[in-house]
């Protein structure tokens, strides 16, 4: 049930008021012992001064309250309808309703610098947003048109390698030349996943299959050094609604990168587990590598930031989008002296934002 409104006035008046009337009273009870011409001359004059008192007050509060409260509403209101030029005039004051005056204005101006400042950073995200567009769009542009030469340039030197004698040194040259092609192709491959991203196809399926069939193709390319990599999977996770194409092309990407980490021999672990009362399943990826650097760490997650001579600095800024339209995040903990730890945390729900 809403209380019922009082206006400030009456809360005001009220205990002079009250205070007023007892001394009417105290005042009536003096006064019995004088004849009633003097006692009501008396208690006119006294009732006279009361009703000025309280006049008095009345102007008083109206002069000194009401009407910086009211144009304080008022101003109040401006501001609410977006006008940030609103400000009061009581602010000059020298007591507590000028201060009260005096922030208002100090946070209207704030509030409007604010405003300034956010349009300005909208205007330059929108700038910034149309120039990645349109870098976009020619960059798939120019992919499409490197391939299709690739492709017959590829063709060409497969069948000049194969018609080459064995004994020849072009063999040697043939081979560097395959593996620059591939190395473009995949280029162009994470140009293209970046500028023109497919749209994930969620299904409930079994994660540690999906992180053991990126653990085995990593192994692949580890077979000739002495890096190991191993793969601890959740033995009582549930199925987890995800793009297994997808979070398998980011795996393996965490997992090469770990691979590079290394200098000589040393150890990437993999490991499968659920945290949060199993709301959420947790992919690690931790190597003992040479770490990220601390002025790097910030960074890595932009496009085309690399420190690597031959990387496209697009590994990491497609693998936390693709993550982040599963509704997850991507994190890592690094260390100089014990290497670098790439956390992918999932919902086992699709739809549901990982707790941060």
């Amino acid at each position: 049930m809403p209380s019922m409104r009082v206006n400030w006035q009456l809360k005001a008046i009220w205990p002079v008021a009250v205070v007023l009337l007892n001394g009417m009273l105290l005042f009536l009870l003096a006064t019995l012992s004088l004849q009633d011409t003097e006692r009501h001359r008396l208690l006119l004059i006294a009732g006279s001064g009361a009703v000025a008192i309280c006049g008095v007050v009345i102007v008083v509060l109206v002069t000194t309250i009401q009407r910086p409260m009211v144009e304080l509403q008022e101003q109040m209101e401006k501001v609410g309808q977006g006008d940030m030029s609103a400000s009061v005039s009581f602010a000059k004051r020298n007591d507590e309703i000028g201060d009260l005056g005096r922030n208002f204005n100090l946070m209207v101006k704030q509030l409007h610098d604010s405003r300034e400042e956010i349009e300005r950073l909208h205007r330059t995200q929108m700038s910034r947003a149309e120039h990645f567009a349109t870098l976009g769009e020619l960059a798939t542009g120019l992919a499409h048109e490197i391939r299709n030469p690739l492709a017959g340039i590829a063709g060409v030197i497969e069948i000049v390698g194969r018609d080459l004698p064995a004994s020849s040194p072009a063999k040697a040259v043939v081979k560097d030349v395959r593996e620059e092609i591939a190395q473009i192709n995949r280029i162009l491959t994470d140009l293209l996943g970046t500028a023109r991203p497919r749209a994930s196809e969620m299904r409930p399926s079994d994660l540690n299959t999906t992180v053991e069939h990126a653990v085995m193709l990593a192994r692949q390319q580890v077979l000739s050094k002495p890096i190991k990599i191993e793969f601890t999977p959740s033995p009582d996770l549930l199925e987890v609604e995800h793009d297994s194409d997808q979070l398998h092309q980011v795996l393996l990407n965490l997992l090469l990168n770990a691979v590079q980490s290394i200098e000589g021999s040393g150890l990437v672990r993999v490991a499968v587990f659920h945290q949060n009362k199993g709301e959420d399943a947790v992919i690690t990826v931790s190597d003992t590598g040479r770490g990220i650097s601390p002025e790097h760490l910030q960074n890595i997650f932009r496009p085309f930031f690399t420190t690597k001579g031959n990387g496209t600095g697009l590994g990491l800024s497609l693998a936390r989008r693709i993550i982040e339209e599963h509704h997850g995040r991507v994190e890592v903990d690094n260390s100089s002296s014990k290497g670098t730890t790439f956390s992918v945390k999932l919902p086992s729900r699709q739809g549901v934002q990982v707790a941060s």
